[in-house]
């Protein structure tokens, strides 16, 4: 399903003109990412399972008088993933920005003794699989545009630090490891690759993740999730730090990127 909407906003920005992918679209960084891109000038096409809160995003879009559209996928399978490339190829017949941010955290808190097999490979495949499968459906795209931007949402967690989930710490470290592979690659062929570490930032997963922990502690969640809220970052801080990235202005940055 292609839901697409056009309001392009004849001023421009930094991104004008560009075509952006951003998987993980419809919530939290992604979202916050989709948005501000379209602002820029760029036409953001959101890729995400959720095609409720996908599609109002690009609705937003639509209302704020800009360009975007949205493609339901499941990136944890190769052919829905290819799919929804095919149909970004067919509107579009190139990519400029491709920004990997779908993801999951599953078996919070859990020691490695009581850690699920599912769990693990509900993160996995999302995280990690799912970033591989967009990564390699998404690059012949980004070849044809001859200069691209390739942003994978890694994590302090599994780079820098723990995590609460022993999954969720090994997909990001592997995320992150892919950058060096990609950019080898692929910087050749006018490509900039890039991997992103947020902090702490107050999207629906990590206040999920807050709210869990509470739980375990005797507290009350939603109380938990509020406080949280006053000391988290804002999603659109990593947007920004995307935004520029992805710009011309960025071209002078290389490698990992770590934000608050």
């Amino acid at each position: 399903m292609v839901d697409m909407v056009d309001g392009a906003d004849p001023a421009g920005g930094k991104l004008d003109g560009k075509i952006a992918v951003i998987t993980g679209g419809a919530t939290g960084i992604g979202a916050a990412t989709a948005e501000l891109f379209a602002a820029e000038g760029a036409t953001s096409v959101i890729l995400d399972y959720n095609e409720t809160e996908g599609a109002g995003v690009a609705e937003r879009i639509s209302a704020a008088g800009h360009s975007g559209a949205f493609i339901q996928v499941d990136v944890r399978h190769e052919v829905s993933v290819a799919a929804a490339f095919a149909q970004v190829s067919k509107l579009y017949g190139h990519v400029d920005i491709l920004v990997a941010a779908a993801g999951v955290l599953k078996g919070a808190y859990r020691s490695i003794a009581e850690f699920e097999e599912a769990d693990w490979d509900a993160t996995l495949d999302t995280n990690l699989k799912g970033t591989f499968l967009t990564a390699k459906h998404g690059t012949p795209l980004m070849v044809a545009a001859r200069e691209s931007v390739l942003m994978l949402i890694a994590s302090g967690a599994g780079v820098a630090g723990g995590s609460s989930s022993h999954a969720y710490a090994a997909s990001k470290a592997g995320i992150h490891g892919m950058q060096h592979k990609l950019r080898a690659e692929y910087e050749g062929q006018g490509m900039r690759v890039y991997a992103i570490c947020p902090g702490g930032i107050a999207t629906p997963l990590k206040l999920e993740n807050i709210g869990q922990k509470a739980v375990l502690d005797g507290a009350d969640p939603q109380a938990a999730m509020e406080a949280a809220k006053q000391t988290l970052g804002d999603p659109i801080g990593v947007a920004r730090v995307l935004a520029f990235l992805a710009s011309d202005e960025g071209s002078y940055v290389r490698g990992t990127i770590f934000t608050r």
